[in-house]
Order: structure tokens, then sequence, then C-alpha cells
């Protein structure tokens, strides 16, 4: 039976003495490690970098950074990770133009705000300047805007349309194509007896529409090929139905003047 080798205590204490020395370097330079955390945090919170430094707003067309900026309550110098993101959108969208709000938290201190407007479709003129209609039917009861009475040129105005029909086609106008749309200058509800949703549009090239609101967005998309189509020198209208057409109004006048004359003839 092989002899086995003995390590006496002796032996032992160098190897023992310079484990707890490791272990004690180790701890030493834990202690270091989360004081100088402790430390830097406290610097932190005590410096500019925990307060919010720069509020970027974008996304928006309509409203105003400065409405934006107010209505969500951030204001630069206060703490940064204090900031609830859920509460600030929440604020935002308590303006009826809001449709989304995205906020965003980029170290060390800046807040990023992106939003999402709903659509204007239209505007009704009132004392006060034009009040726009979002895509949702919904009338901005104030201008949002400073010159406000200017006329606005980025949706057409909407006139004599009342409240439940003007919902109905404020989700027309929303379908339509934005190089169409800009074609639009006015748009007046004008019901006849056969129907109570016809409409005649007045557009910025000069030319007179009569369409029905039924289908509206889909029928108007046919308008910039017709008129492409047109002699510049006859006037007259279009009227958009299954097979959109153009009227003369010299052709209209003769109807009239045959009508008449038949009436007179069978009195």
């Amino acid at each position: 039976m092989a002899k086995q080798k003995v390590v006496t205590i002796e032996d032992r204490i160098p190897k023992l003495k310079q484990r707890r020395k490791q272990k004690a370097n180790r701890r030493l330079i834990m202690y270091i490690t989360f004081f100088f955390l402790l430390l830097s945090g406290i610097l932190y919170f005590q410096s500019p970098l925990s307060k919010i430094g720069d509020i970027t707003i974008s996304g928006n067309q309509n409203i105003s950074s400065e409405q934006i900026s107010n209505l969500s309550k951030l204001k630069v110098g206060t703490s940064f990770w204090k900031v609830d993101k859920d509460k600030v959108a929440e604020n935002i969208k308590e303006h009826p133009e809001i449709n989304e709000v995205t906020i965003e938290k980029k170290l060390p201190n800046q807040i990023s705000i992106n939003v999402s407007e709903l659509k204007r479709v239209g505007y009704i003129s009132g004392t006060n300047g034009f009040f726009p209609i979002l895509e949702n039917g919904k009338i901005i009861e104030k201008p949002q805007t400073s010159g406000s009475k200017a006329i606005p040129v980025d949706a057409p105005i909407l006139v004599n349309w009342s409240t439940k029909a003007l919902k109905l086609l404020s989700k027309e106008l929303n379908k339509v194509q934005p190089s169409i749309s800009k074609l639009i200058s006015e748009i007046h509800h004008t019901p006849t007896e056969y129907d109570p949703l016809q409409m005649t549009l007045y557009m910025v090239d000069g030319y007179e529409v009569k369409a029905t609101l039924r289908n509206f967005a889909e029928n108007i998309k046919a308008y910039p090929t017709i008129v492409s189509e047109l002699d510049p020198s006859l006037s007259g209208y279009i009227e958009l139905d299954v097979v959109p057409t153009f009227i003369p109004y010299d052709y209209e006048s003769i109807n009239e003047e045959e009508e008449l004359e038949t009436n007179e003839g069978e009195g």
C-alpha cells in the first residue's frame, strides 16, 4: 500500500493566508465600487442631468408646439425620472384634434413627444373665422390658429350642411385622395326632391361639379381624367353619376326654354 503524503498545518498556513487576503481584497473592491456608485448617484440627482433638459415635439401640423407643450404640463428643469409617460399622453389627448400620442424618454435628460392629429376634412364659416371639421365629423368650436379669418386652403369650405349630413360628408372626404381634395374649393349642400344628399362642388380650376354624397370618394376619382379631356373653351358643369357627364350651361338653358314653350303650348 502506497504511503499518503501528509500535509502539515504549517504547509497550509500560507495558502490560507493567501485565500483570506484575496477574499478581503474582493470585499474591499465591492465596497469601493458600491461607494462610488452611491456617490455617482447622489451627484447625478444633484446635477442638471437629472432634470429635463430638452422637450422636442413632432408630428403636429395644425396644433402649435406651444399648445402641446402646455397640455403636457412638462417643464424644462423638473425631474426627468418623475415623468409619467401615460399621464403626459393623457393630458395631451385632451385636445380634440389629437388622435395618438407617443412619449419617449431619452437619456440623459430629453423628452420626445410625437403626436398624430385627426385630419381636417373641411371648414365651416363663422362670424369669427373658419372652424375646422375633423374626419370624425366633430366641429372645432373656435378657430385654432392665429389669422383664422384667412380663407383656408388645406381643405374645402362646407356650406349649408346639417350636423347629421356633415358627419356623412366627413367620412367620405376622409377617403378622398389628397391630390383631389386640394382641388375642391367649396362644397354646398344642394338637396333635391329626388336626392336629399345632392351637393354642388366648386373647384379651384373653375369647374362646377354636381354629385351625390353616396360613394362620393369613389366617384370623384374620375375628376382629373374628365377635366383633362374637356375643351377649356366650353362652359358648363360636370355631373358625377354612374357615367360622369359634362353638361354645357347652354344646353341646360335650351332645355329650360323648350320646357317653358311646351307648358305654354299645353296651356
